[in-house]
């Protein structure tokens, strides 16, 4: 009998045999096998959120002293910990990170590539950011590490420093004080990934091979790990974007370096990182959500990048546009989306090491059907460019259709607990029957649900994984797809086809582990374990049209075309 399993906007994950994995394309630790660490300190900082510079006579003296005690190595006072206690007007906070690993009692490895989840939020606190989201303990990072984790990586959830002002009435303040604050975020990333090194140089807590350094960023976490990736000299921070006052005075950017440190976060007045030794450079990008600060960014020998977002993103451009912060509805800066720098990230050649993987697997035969096409919404047309590879366009159901006062999709891959206290905060302070920040982030995920989340976060894995693979040479990248030259794929047998009611699934030369069957929105409706060389599919209430029949073997997958009349 064959399982029937949820339908879900996006594909879902392949799920296959004990006999067909493979450690970092599938999950080849149970749930029990993973440990989760939580609260672990790998920084301390200038907190921007609780400080107050407002006036110099306070703030500098306590700043001197802050700088005077890392330099000793001697202890910070409590009072500057704490938010609530007068006696400082500059705080300091710990940055935190929690660790999801495979048990190491039921783990061999001891080079364990390591991932870096940087969460969304604007910048700003929940329920501040108008979202009960924006923590490292989100749903969705929760579940994306753990997914990791049972994959046989390391997974860290990672926090960073919040706080701008969003509400200024003039935007040159809007837009410093935000550039300041994802540069802030970045050095934040780069403590992260020096303290991981250092200890993987020492007691090596996590086991890490810290040669295979991974980021991954959601929402505002993506702008966050794309301009890690691609800051690497003190002069674009100069684009004109970048200057208050580009024609007057061309030399000053909203960033300065001698107040908040240089790209790596040392040097300046505000900042109290240290070089401990290592470097903080990373091998792989991805962004889920959020937007390159410019294009101007990229060169030739950049870290490998993938791409998650919707075509019609209201906050974050999908294609060159300006930021909207979703707490206000403000414009703030030019960006470029992911249909904008992934082209060139490929023209560049940095995709090269997956860019070549055969189709047959159903997340590169979606991803590579929608380049080159227009997809609309309403009155809006969008047009995917070619060349893209590495990045996957999540085309949405065009929600205002259906209810005019809802905006399309920004982050479909998050949910949170609509119960819960953070989802139910009045934000405009008028009592019952007002906007919760449940009901504000509602309208950009009409359906939000974990259920939902899990499926377009099984969309992301099964496109992910394969692509790290290839990039940091997890294991062989005809693993992952088998072309169509190969005897396995030539030995693949459908009949008949197109068919009314049963269809007989053959293999000649392989063991089949698995057959899954996608309609043509790339929703998985039919899975089931094989391990035979024939299967006979039935039909059972599949509606006519086209699927996609996917097989899994040892070698790898196979997909084939499928006509239900």
């Amino acid at each position: 009998m064959s399982k029937k399993l949820r339908f879900a906007l996006p594909l879902a994950v392949l799920t296959i045999t004990a006999q067909a994995q493979d450690r970092y394309l599938n999950e080849v630790f149970t749930p029990a096998q993973v440990t989760v660490t939580n609260d672990v300190t790998f920084g301390t900082n200038i907190d921007f959120y609780y400080s107050n510079f407002s006036n110099p006579a306070l703030a500098g003296p306590e700043v001197v002293q802050l700088q005077t005690a890392v330099t000793l190595g001697t202890l910070i006072p409590p009072a500057f910990f704490d938010p609530s206690d007068a006696g400082t007007v500059v705080k300091v906070t710990n940055l935190k990170m929690d660790v999801y690993q495979p048990d190491q009692g039921a783990d061999s490895e001891t080079a364990r590539p390591v991932f870096i989840f940087v969460h969304t939020g604007n910048a700003l606190p929940p329920p501040r950011n108008g979202s009960p989201m924006g923590t490292r303990k989100d749903s969705s990072a929760v579940e994306i590490c753990k997914q990791m984790a049972r994959r046989g990586y390391v997974a860290v959830s990672m926090s960073y420093r919040l706080g701008w002002n969003p509400i200024s009435t003039d935007p040159d303040v809007r837009r410093g004080t935000l550039l300041n604050a994802i540069y802030r975020a970045i050095h934040d990333v780069k403590q992260c990934v020096r303290n991981l090194k250092a200890d993987a140089a020492g007691a090596n807590t996590y086991a890490i091979d810290p040669t295979k350094v991974i980021l991954y960023g959601e929402g505002t976490g993506g702008y966050i790990t794309l301009a890690t990736a691609t800051l690497d000299k003190p002069s674009e921070l100069f684009i004109e974007k970048f200057i208050p006052n580009p024609l007057q005075n061309p030399d000053s950017s909203y960033v300065d370096t001698l107040k908040v440190g240089n790209i790596e976060g040392f040097g300046g007045q505000l900042t109290l990182y240290r070089p401990n030794g290592f470097d903080s450079h990373i091998n792989f990008c991805v962004n889920a959500g959020g937007s390159l600060a410019d294009s101007s960014w990229l060169e030739p020998g950049d870290v490998p990048m993938l791409a998650f977002q919707t075509v019609f993103d209201p906050f974050a451009p999908f294609g060159a546009g300006t930021v909207i912060v979703p707490t206000t509805g403000e414009q703030v800066v030019d960006v470029h989306g992911s249909n904008v720098f992934m082209p060139l990230v490929n023209t560049f050649g940095n995709n090269s090491s997956f860019a070549t993987l055969p189709n047959g697997n159903p997340y590169t035969d979606r991803a590579r059907s929608l380049y080159n096409t227009n997809q609309v919404h309403g009155s809006t047309t969008v047009h995917i460019n070619d060349g893209a590879e590495g990045l996957f366009p999540f085309v949405t159901p065009n929600w205002p259709a259906i209810n005019p006062a809802t905006l399309e999709e920004a982050g479909p891959w998050q949910w949170w607990d609509p119960n819960g206290p953070l989802a139910n905060i009045d934000l405009d302070g008028d009592g019952p029957g007002t906007v919760t920040t449940g009901q504000a982030s509602q309208a950009s995920n009409p359906n939000f649900s974990g259920t939902k989340g899990r499926a377009y976060i099984d969309t992301i894995m099964g496109y992910m994984n394969p692509r790290l693979v290839c990039a940091l040479q997890l294991g062989p990248c005809s693993l992952v797809g088998i072309s169509e030259s190969d005897p396995v794929a030539q030995g693949v047998g459908l009949f008949p086809n197109p068919a009314h009611e049963l269809v007989h699934i053959t293999s000649s030369k392989a063991v089949i582990r698995m057959v899954e069957v996608y309609d043509v929105n790339g929703r998985r409706v039919r899975a089931e374990n094989v391990d035979n060389t024939n299967y006979l599919l039935q039909r059972d209430g599949l509606m006519a049209g086209a699927y996609f029949v996917t097989l899994t073997f040892d070698q790898g997958t196979v997909t084939r075309k499928l006509m239900l009349d």
